[in-house]
């Protein structure tokens, strides 16, 4: 088969579950992953529902797939701390221009993924695929939050008496989508999350500057 023809289908199969990830994103924040059938995923992207199987197999899969689209904000199979934003910061000298570019970084990934993450939230204690899926979802988190720490610990930036082990605890106390959400219900924008995340986390983690 030419190889022209290939990369056509390739873009067809691409787009087609490209579809079928943005209607079940909309299904499952509107009403729930219980709800959510794939008969209405499939009317939604406007294509048959054996498509839906075909491409995913499942729904949990479906809502995987949504979760991980929208952390990273595309389909392309790199890793989240393996793409620019973060790589680039390993060469971030300042310590609180480190802290602050990640809480950037988390609250472009927040404005995405934090509806669906409720989603996973709530699921998980009635389904055991989305408790596993929310227990992957945590250790993701903590492994992200870890490399943030030893960053600072690396740069001796963090409070005197503070290890790395519960720097990681403080960040995922503070840095999680339920607090982002409660703050974006009482009707904080996400910006002002942003700077008061970057101010607290400072306070939290980081040694007191000399005057």
């Amino acid at each position: 088969m030419p190889e022209t023809v290939k990369g056509v289908r390739g873009d067809r199969r691409r787009a087609t579950r490209r579809r079928i990830v943005a209607a079940a994103t909309e299904l499952f924040v509107a009403d729930g992953y219980t709800v959510t059938t794939l008969e209405q995923i499939a009317r939604r992207a406007g294509v048959a529902v054996q498509t839906v199987y075909f491409h995913f197999g499942n729904k949990r899969t479906v809502l995987k797939e949504a979760v991980d689209v929208a952390a990273v904000g595309d389909d392309e199979p790199v890793a989240l701390l393996e793409r620019p934003q973060y790589r680039q910061m390993d060469d971030e000298p300042e310590p609180r221009r480190l802290l602050a570019r990640w809480v950037g970084n988390a609250r472009e990934i927040f404005e995405r993924v934090a509806p669906l993450m409720a989603v996973v939230r709530d699921a998980a204690g009635a389904d055991p695929d989305m408790a596993g899926q929310w227990a992957t979802n945590q250790q993701q988190r903590a492994t992200a939050y870890g490399l943030l720490a030893r960053q600072l610990a690396d740069r001796d930036a963090l409070r005197a008496g503070l290890g790395v082990d519960d720097a990681v605890d403080i960040l995922l106390a503070l840095v999680s989508f339920e607090v982002y959400l409660i703050l974006l219900d009482r009707g904080w924008t996400p910006r002002r999350w942003q700077e008061w995340m970057t101010g607290t986390l400072d306070a939290a983690l980081l040694e007191v500057r000399s005057p």
